[in-house]
């Protein structure tokens, strides 16, 4: 026969209770964490893949950690590549807190749920961990409801992504880890970029029957040298409209600031095994960067578009 209806666990004063019971506890024992969701700026609709993406909000809400005893996961590694930390961890987060502070009617998120490859920037530990997977039905249905998600994360690996969340010290991560282009430049007037500025060069002229070659990248770090002399790093430099098989900065062509439209004229990229006599970017005495580069350049012509396949099915 069918169960008694007069015992229920369906009923919403006792839910209600059973999760705000929940949330204190989450307040009580969990961490002040950051909850940063993705933004998929070009997604490759092939092999489903983000491309590129860039994260714009950062949202403090309460989480438990679940791990007492540490962090799970590989632990540190040594391996032919140096030193790799593998660390993972399990967030346990309110939905009803992530609802009201992160969910979709705060921000424009698409799926009102955590998503994989969101970030978690844990202050305690000044981490940052990629969710891998979302949990959603443990605790399985405590008086037939799941009020909390479990994020399995693991530690995140940077990967050129875009940090424009307002809170310094999760942007202040991709100055750190990004990779750089050193250049000295030379003002007008003593109008500098501004950090986080996108300034971009034109190294190939518009034709009639080809569009311009424009290289970008964004302002990490300034150093006044003078009112006109500056040295200034890049990050995240891309190409837009290339037919070319390499294009990079060209020195002394000009290069645009995005917010106010400053140009500059370059006057020197540095490279890796350079050492700059303003001591910004000191040269590192155990990278072989430059030995690759001139090895790479024997094997591979660049002038090519097709370096891989028959000189006369260049394109």
């Amino acid at each position: 026969m069918a169960r008694n209806v007069y015992f229920s666990q369906a009923v919403r004063s006792e839910q209600h209770l059973y999760e705000d019971l929940v949330i204190e506890s989450l307040k009580i024992y969990g961490q002040d964490v950051y909850y940063i969701p993705r933004n998929i700026v070009n997604r490759d609709n092939i092999l489903n893949e983000d491309i590129a993406s860039q994260f714009d909000d950062a949202y403090m809400i309460e989480a438990y950690i679940e791990n007492p005893e540490g962090f799970d996961g590989a632990g540190d590694l040594y391996s032919k590549f140096g030193l790799e930390i593998r660390d993972d961890a399990n967030f346990i987060i309110s939905r009803r807190t992530w609802d009201r502070l992160v969910g979709l009617w705060n921000n424009s998120i698409d799926v009102n749920k955590p998503q994989e490859g969101d970030l978690i920037y844990l202050p305690l530990s000044n981490s940052v961990f990629e969710i891998m997977m979302v949990e959603d039905e443990q605790p399985f249905y405590q008086l037939s409801q799941l009020p909390v998600w479990k994020l399995q994360c693991s530690l995140f690996e940077y990967n050129e992504e875009n940090f424009n969340t307002g809170v310094d010290v999760i942007d202040q991560l991709q100055t750190l880890v990004s990779y750089q282009v050193g250049i000295d430049i030379t003002v007008t007037d003593g109008n500098h970029f501004a950090i986080g500025e996108t300034v971009s060069q034109i190294v190939v002229e518009e034709t009639i029957d080809t569009p311009a070659v424009t290289v970008y990248g964004e302002v990490q770090t300034v150093t006044k040298i003078s009112d006109v002399l500056a040295t200034i790093s890049l990050s995240n430099i891309g190409v837009l409209n290339s037919d070319v098989a390499r294009s990079f900065l060209v020195s002394p062509v000009a290069i645009t600031g995005s917010e106010n439209n400053y140009s500059a004229t370059i006057t020197k990229i540095y490279d890796i095994g350079d050492n700059d006599t303003n001591n910004v970017f000191p040269s590192d005495s155990a990278s072989q960067n430059v030995a690759f580069e001139h090895e790479a350049d024997g094997i591979l012509d660049f002038s090519e578009t097709n370096p891989f396949g028959d000189p006369s099915e260049n394109f």
